[in-house]
Order: C-alpha cells, then sequence, then structure tokens
C-alpha cells in the first residue's frame, strides 16, 4: 500500500482539508473590487491604496512599525499561522523567497493574526523553518484587516509609496485536495517581478487557499434564559468530540485541537467552512450500501445547531456542564497503555531534506516464542511530519528466502492519514504465529529540512481463553492493468483468488494512488446472488479509511470478493503527476495500485485453536465463463465492450466470434 504527498508536501495538510473551495483562476481575480474574496466587514485593502501603518510587536517582545519596512522597493507581508496545514507547508517556500528576493530590494515580513496562536508557537514555528525575517503579532486582526488579508497563507505586497500592489496565494502547487509536482504558476514571483519593474500587476487579485485567520470571540447573546440559545458547554462540545476530536486534540493527527472552548471558537469560522461544505469530517462510502460503525458523517442538525452557535456569538455557558476528555493512554489511541510496544529499529533513521526516498523496510524481532493473540495494534510514526505510511507485515523469521517481505499474505498492521484505532470485537483477535519477525515498510516524504524517524508498533494482548473468532487480512489486488494516457474512466477489476471459508465480514480498506476515482465491494455468494458492500463513487487518496460495518456480514463457504476501481489519468484529476504517461503497477505514487483489502473474522477449529489459514488456501482460477457471470452485473446473459474492464477487453474480442460488438454466454466456454 503506498501513496504519498509529493516533494514537500505533509500528510497534515489535509487532515483539516483547509482549502477555499473558491476559484483558482487568476482571471477572476483582477485589478478592481475584490469584495467576492473578503468578507463584508473588511473594507479596507483595496488595490492601488495606500495603507495606514500600525505598530506590532513580535514573538521576541520587539516593537515595530509597519512603515519601518518601506524602505525598500516593495514588502511581502505574509499571513501565516502555527497550525494550519498549508501555512505550515508555504513557510519554506516564504523563507527561499525572501532569500532570493531580499538582496534586490523587497522586504519580508511574517504576520501572524490568528487569535489562537501563542507567542510560544510562533517562537517555535520560526525555529523549525529558520525564519530570518521579522515574525510579528497581530493580535486583533488590525493589520489583517488594513491589507483585506482573510487567511493563511495570504500575502500582500506594497510598492514603495505604501499601496497595495497584490493580495493573493502564493502559487498553485498545493491546493483543495491536491498537490502537484511544481507550480505551473507563480502569482507571488510574478507580483514582485512587476514590482521591480515599475509594471503593473496583471493579477492583482488571486483567490488565497488556507485557514480563515481566526479572528476570536464575538459578542455574546445577552438573552442567557432564551431556551434556543446554543453553548459550547451544552451542545457544541459534545458535537466536536463525537465527530472532530478523536482527530483534533493534542499529540494527533488533526493539525488544530478542538477539545477545548478556547481553540473551537477562535476556529469556529472554518469549522463551518469544511462542515457546511461536506468537507470535514471525511467519509466517502455512498450511503446507498452498508451501514458503518465509524461513519463520520454529521448530521444535519449537528449542522445546524454549529451554524446557529457561531451566529449567536459563540457562547461558551456554563463549563460545568462539558463533557468529560475522551479517555486515552498518552500517546495512544486507546484507554490504556499497551502491554508491548516494539520499535522499527534500534535507531533513528534520517529522512533526508529532499528527494525522492525508496521505502524504506526494517525487521524487528518481537519475540514470540508462542502463538501470541492480541485484540488492539496501533502504529505510532516517530516523526509525523515526514512518516507518510507504514505497514507491518509478518514473516517466519527463519525462511531465509525473502519471499514474504513485502506481505502481499500476511498484512498486520498499518497506519495512514485518518487512522483511527479501537479495540476488536469481543470474542476476536488476531494471532501472531510463534516465531514471526515483524516487517515494518515506511514511506518518507521530505519536507526540506534532514529528519529522523522511528516508528514504532504497540500490542494488546487478548485473552486466549475468550477467543471465538480469528481475524484474517486479506485482499483482491489487480497488478494487470495498463491504464493509457489521458483517459478520464479505467476500469480495471479484481476477485479474491480463494474461496472464503465460512466467515463474517467486518471492514474494508480500497486502496489507490493519485489516479484512483472509484472503487466498489461486492460480494458473490456461492448460490450467485450479489450484493454491493461498498460504494466510493469519489476516491480520495488523502484518506484511507478502513470502512468497519456496523453489524459484521455473515459469509457462507465459497463466497467470494469482487473489487471494481476506475482510475482518472486525465487532465482533469488535479492530483494527476502526468496526464501523458502511461501507468501500471507500481510502489511510488506517480505509479498506481488497485487493492481491495478486508477483514474477516473465521471461528476456531476446536481441533487446532485456530482459524482456517486463508493465505495458505489454493487459489481457485476462475473460469472464463466464471468471470463472464461475475461481469454481467444485471444477468441479462450479454456484455457490451464497455462493460469489460481494459484488461480484459483483448479476451473480449477474440471471444466475440461473430464480431458483433456483444458477448453472450454461450460464446464464452465453461473452462
Amino acid at each position: 500500500m503506498s501513496f504519498r504527498f509529493r516533494n514537500a508536501t505533509l500528510a497534515a495538510m489535509f487532515f483539516f482539508v483547509t482549502v477555499s473551495s473558491g476559484s483558482h483562476s487568476p482571471n477572476k481575480w483582477l485589478r478592481g473590487d475584490d469584495s467576492l474574496s473578503r468578507p463584508a466587514s473588511v473594507t479596507k485593502g483595496l488595490i492601488g491604496q495606500k495603507v495606514t501603518h500600525c505598530k506590532l510587536t513580535d514573538f521576541l517582545g520587539k516593537e515595530w512599525d509597519t512603515s519601518e519596512f518601506q524602505n525598500q522597493k516593495g514588502v511581502v507581508f505574509a499571513f501565516l499561522g502555527t497550525q494550519c496545514p498549508l501555512a505550515k507547508l508555504y513557510s519554506l517556500r516564504i523563507v527561499e523567497l525572501a532569500q532570493e528576493y531580499e538582496s534586490r530590494g523587497i522586504r519580508f515580513v511574517a504576520v501572524d493574526s490568528n487569535v489562537q496562536d501563542s507567542l510560544a508557537e510562533m517562537a517555535a514555528h520560526a525555529k523549525k523553518f529558520d525564519m530570518k525575517m521579522p515574525f510579528l503579532k497581530d493580535p486583533d486582526q488590525s493589520w489583517a484587516s488594513e491589507l483585506g488579508a482573510t487567511r493563511t497563507p495570504e500575502v500582500c505586497v506594497l510598492d514603495s509609496s505604501g499601496a497595495l500592489r497584490y493580495r493573493g496565494r502564493i502559487d498553485d502547487q498545493y491546493g483543495i485536495g491536491y498537490a502537484k509536482d511544481k507550480a505551473s504558476a507563480s502569482y507571488l514571483v510574478n507580483a514582485l517581478e512587476s514590482v521591480l519593474a515599475g509594471r503593473e500587476v496583471e493579477a492583482a487579485l488571486v483567490s488565497a487557499p488556507g485557514c480563515l485567520i481566526g479572528r476570536g470571540r464575538r459578542e455574546e447573546s445577552n438573552a442567557d434564559s432564551d431556551a434556543n440559545r446554543i453553548t459550547y458547554s451544552k451542545q457544541v462540545s459534545r458535537i466536536l468530540q463525537d465527530r472532530c476530536v478523536s482527530c483534533h486534540r493534542e499529540d494527533e493527527i488533526g493539525p488544530m485541537d478542538l477539545s477545548n472552548y478556547d481553540d473551537a471558537s477562535a476556529w469556529a469560522d472554518m469549522i463551518l467552512e469544511v462542515v457546511n461544505e461536506g468537507r470535514m469530517p471525511p467519509w466517502h462510502a455512498s450511503p446507498d450500501h452498508g451501514h458503518f460503525a465509524n461513519d463520520r458523517r454529521m448530521t444535519q442538525e449537528e449542522i445546524d445547531t454549529l451554524n446557529q452557535w457561531v451566529s449567536q456569538g459563540l457562547a461558551r455557558g456554563d463549563a460545568r456542564e462539558e463533557p468529560e476528555p475522551i479517555k486515552v493512554a498518552k500517546g495512544w489511541q486507546l484507554p490504556r497503555d499497551p502491554d508491548l510496544v516494539v520499535g522499527m529499529a534500534d535507531r533513528p533513521f534520517k529522512v533526508p531534506a529532499s528527494g525522492d526516498v525508496r521505502y524504506q523496510y526494517f525487521l524487528a524481532d518481537p519475540g514470540f516464542d508462542k502463538d501470541v493473540w492480541v485484540n488492539g495494534m496501533q502504529i505510532v510514526p516517530g516523526n509525523r511530519a515526514v512518516v507518510h505510511h507504514v505497514l507491518v507485515f509478518l514473516r517466519d523469521k527463519n525462511d531465509k528466502s525473502g519471499r514474504d517481505l513485502h506481505g502481499e499474505r500476511t498484512f498486520l498492521a498499518g497506519y495512514v492519514p485518518g487512522t483511527r484505532v479501537e479495540f476488536m470485537p469481543e470474542g476476536m483477535a488476531k494471532r501472531i504465529p510463534a516465531g514471526s519477525q515483524l516487517v515494518f515498510q515506511l514511506h518518507y516524504t521530505p519536507i526540506g529540512t534532514e529528519q529522523m524517524d522511528l516508528s514504532k508498533i504497540g500490542f494488546w494482548y487478548a485473552d486466549p481463553t475468550k477467543i471465538t473468532h480469528e481475524i484474517q487480512t486479506t485482499s483482491a489486488v489487480q497488478t494487470a492493468f495498463r491504464i493509457p494516457p489521458r483517459t478520464e474512466n479505467y476500469r480495471t477489476t479484481a476477485l479474491l483468488p480463494e474461496k472464503l471459508p465460512d466467515c463474517q465480514l467486518l471492514s474494508m480498506s480500497p486502496h489507490m494512488h493519485l489516479r484512483g476515482k472509484a472503487f466498489r465491494y461486492t460480494v458473490i455468494a456461492p448460490s450467485g446472488e450479489r450484493e454491493v458492500v461498498l460504494d466510493i463513487p469519489r476516491y480520495d487518496f488523502n484518506w484511507q479509511t478502513e470502512y468497519r460495518l456496523q453489524n459484521p456480514k455473515v459469509l457462507k463457504e465459497g463466497s467470494r470478493v469482487y473489487c471494481e476501481a476506475v482510475f482518472d489519468n486525465s487532465e482533469k484529476n488535479l492530483n494527476n503527476p502526468d496526464p501523458d504517461a502511461t501507468v501500471v503497477w507500481g510502489d511510488q505514487t506517480y505509479e498506481e495500485m488497485m487493492i481491495g483489502y478486508f477483514h474477516i473474522a473465521v471461528a476456531l477449529d476446536s481441533a487446532t485453536g485456530k482459524g482456517k489459514d486463508l493465505s495458505r488456501q489454493k487459489a481457485a482460477r476462475s473460469s472464463p465463463r466464471e468471470v463472464f457471470e461475475f461481469l454481467d452485473t444485471d444477468g441479462d446473459g450479454k456484455l457490451e465492450k464497455d462493460q469489460v474492464p481494459e484488461n480484459l477487453k483483448k479476451t473480449f474480442d477474440r471471444l466475440d466470434k461473430n464480431k458483433d460488438g456483444i458477448l453472450e454466454r454461450n460464446e464464452v466456454p465453461k473452462t
């Protein structure tokens, strides 16, 4: 399993998906009225208008007058935030541009207008990105309002006279749910070159993606007795705890802490934006198929409550009414510390500052001299900034062949963006055979500075006397695909090679890379009856969710799992690294994968005390007639060519003897 954010992209930038949904076309944001890009309360910051300067203090306590920076050919005020993922991502770019342009007479100044960002957090941010420029605190957002800035990261360029010449995004490399290898439009650079040359900036206003500036608590309603008054303590804290806080809290993957009133109220506008647009909480399964225990979607009532809370002034209410915090062990997602923690290696791995890092594999011996049953597992990345994903497989340490290093059938646990860990259902556990080694597969994404990582996995033991079912993970995999250039809807399929034993289907984890567009799981009963158990019409590679069924589905012996995937290799796919490439199977994100992982529970055999080992079961070869039946989803005994995945169209042509473009059941051999 592999996918990554390219270059210096941080996986965290998509945890909150804090980017504007507006058009990024510069043609929409040219000179003139830019009211569409700013809230109605912002009346300043018009292009060509001279600004009124003010005094601000940096994170070291030094006071600055913004007019001090005007003794130059121009000045860039870069609005940043210490928690905003895109602001973190672009901080390095701002530092690089400052080094390039300050020798040419352009001064760079960073500004933090978020009420929720402390001076200590600003200091840590400046140190992390080696910021030599002044980093000013704008506590009442007066400077942001003066320039018309509303988001982080957003840049404003003043000329030598103090007139605003440009406001907007830095470039187009990163945006809503996508990351390019490099920028194709460099808006800030173009603006600076125009200012230096004395020309008018062609695209003076370009809508900036990013987090809304946290402007803090509003004036509360005086109607304390109003029955309709929404408060954080009574209603909002519970919604956030149920839907958001598992990720958005200290030491977790979410880039901001929503477990307390101060931060939640500061981020209120951003919360409303992503919730009202359906970008958060992240959930991609169609409601038409299956019911899932970990469904993150908010109800309309919850969304309405959040909107009402903000419109009424962000009242806190009585803090004594707030729910108890989620109980977790420090550094883990489960309520207690693990029984065993195994590191990937004895010493950290050095991640270079830049370039492609091939997958790294580490072998670790947990020292199990007998079978061990676990009902909880969690992989914890040692350095979230550079660890994109971690997979842990099992291998027999006595097997010196290396055949099972990649663990196609020995998957144990995984960490990817959005992973949530829970204890396994009562009476169910995974078995780690005696003499097993752990194979850590790590995918690193450089962030512009050298980093160190030492990731680990924790195990929670299960009581063997209480186990009735063994949980196993397997997959339907298709490697024989070849996606042509500029193809918008390339379809391929995969069928689990084994016929399943009597079991319970617990959950599913689809996996593709940057060109993934849609994915579907269908269970085919021995009778031939079909049931779609998971449909993802808009696959999002940023969120590798494990979809856990609310009630396990009982599968009879002989059942098969059939997976369908659609890829978009066209220029319409903003994630696409190269629409002109012919794409085949491969580990790297610019290549592709098609894997339908799923997790089943098999009853223990009374004689062996184990579940039937699916990984050692002989694969069942599907006959041409069986494949025909799998593809004939409407059951009419006919297949048109567009019903057949691309990798089988040559076979279709060979079997279509009368060349009428329709393959009938009697044209397909039974064996």
